[in-house]
Order: structure tokens, then sequence, then C-alpha cells
């Protein structure tokens, strides 16, 4: 049978608060990844679209 027992608050705390910094970094990281996968999308986009429709003949003259 398991024996369980009970931890001190500070250690409670110490585990809680490792705990959230892991999730902080795990989501930053998710976030970051996101991000590369949203702008691989747009330059895919760029670079396999009319180039007529993002440089019209003239767009560089005032």
């Amino acid at each position: 049978m398991v024996r369980t027992r009970i931890k001190p608050y500070q250690q409670q705390l110490a585990e809680k608060a490792r705990r959230d910094e892991q999730r902080r970094i795990y989501r930053r990281n998710q976030v970051f990844g996101l991000l590369l996968i949203a702008a691989g999308i747009c330059v895919w986009w760029l670079f396999h679209t009319n180039p007529k429709w993002i440089f019209p003949p003239g767009w560089w003259r005032p």
C-alpha cells in the first residue's frame, strides 16, 4: 500500500512556484511557436501569390 505524507507548507509553496514558472515558460514558447508559424504562412503566401497584386505597376512612383 502506498503511504502518503503531508508535505510542509513551505515545500508546497516552493513546488507551486516552480510549476507556475514552468507553465509560464511553456506558454511563452507556445506563443513564440505560433508566431513563427503565422510568419511562415505569411511569407509562403507572399511568395506564392500573383506579384501584380502586391506590387502593381508604378507602385514605386510618387
